[in-house]
């Protein structure tokens, strides 16, 4: 699903110059949950946003789905972030004026899903997270693990093939944010639904708790790759 060859990435010139990745190699099997883990500053979300199209690397070659980057233009690459993946953020990025049901069908309207079809979606959605009793709370309203679950409905809206989580319990407690990395867990391993197409995930996260329920963990160290088990 995801193939990430000898990939640097450096942000400014000179002696101010920072190397957030230095030749990473990685590869995401399809299905599999891989977390990544290091220091902040290691280089973890400049991998998401590399494997996402959020950013271009200087050099190396990244691939999702068969599908090299460098050769999309913008276009292509948005159509891609809106139909085969999903992003889960730490900050959980909810528009607050809108209630959880508005915010996990925002993906959906920008496709023009008919009516009928974007409610009964959503409302499946929020099943498989446990919040169809919240579907008319706004983000205010609900608690940290609540936003969450809601952003990771979200994020599942248009069956996205790639799921990228950056810290995505790094603002929740030891409880709550095990219990998201476990709905993560099983999201790849049974699917949103029976028939439904398997999901990967890369989770960026430096909480130790969370690693045991990863298919396999890799360590990022000053933008290097220090291991994998």
């Amino acid at each position: 699903m995801v193939e990430v060859e000898d990939v640097h990435r450096t942000y400014g010139r000179g002696p101010a110059a920072v190397h957030a990745l230095r030749g990473v190699s990685l590869t995401v099997r399809r299905g599999e949950l891989v977390a990544v883990r290091g220091r902040s500053g290691s280089g973890k979300t400049t991998l998401l946003n590399l494997v996402g199209g959020l950013d271009a690397p200087d050099s190396g070659r990244i691939a999702v789905d068969g599908t090299d980057l460098a050769t999309l233009g913008e276009p292509e690459l948005l159509a891609l972030r809106r139909d085969r993946i999903g992003f889960v953020f730490q900050s959980f990025a909810l528009l607050p004026v809108l209630t959880a049901a508005e915010n996990v069908g925002i993906p959906l309207r920008m496709r023009r899903e008919p009516v009928a079809a974007r409610e009964e979606r959503v409302a499946l959605l929020l099943a498989l997270v446990g919040l169809t009793e919240h579907a008319a709370q706004r983000p205010g309203e609900l608690s940290g693990g609540q936003q969450q679950r809601v952003a990771l409905a979200r994020a599942l809206a248009n069956r996205p093939a790639l799921l990228l989580a950056d810290e995505p319990t790094g603002q929740l407690d030891a409880e709550t944010g095990h219990g998201v990395m476990e709905l993560l867990r099983a999201v790849v391993r049974d699917g949103e639904c029976e028939g439904a197409e398997p999901v990967t995930a890369l989770v960026a996260t430096h909480d130790e708790t969370l690693l045991d329920l990863a298919d396999r963990v890799v360590e990022l160290g000053d933008g290097a790759l220090r291991g994998t088990s």
